[in-house]
């Protein structure tokens, strides 16, 4: 009879160490594609702010040459 006792815990030891093994296989899975995910989103935010500085910067240039323009203008309109 002890030794169906045995024979039973260790089976059931067993079957919750490939549980554990299986769990901790999937969590780890699982914090790859986290992982994977933020990497793609750091690079994604990285670019959106590289292309927010060069349209600022254009806009920038614009609005400085709009400016210059003007104030010829005002000059041109104080001198008349």
């Amino acid at each position: 009879m002890t030794g169906n006792v045995k024979d039973a815990t260790l089976q059931i030891l067993t079957k919750i160490e490939d549980d554990v093994a299986a769990f901790r296989r999937s969590v780890e899975e699982r914090l790859d594609r986290v992982e994977d995910i933020n990497r793609k989103q750091r690079r994604d935010s990285a670019g959106m702010l590289v292309m927010m500085r060069a349209s600022a910067g254009d806009f920038d240039e614009r609005v400085y040459e709009l400016e210059e323009r003007l104030a010829v203008l005002e000059g041109a309109e104080r001198s008349s």
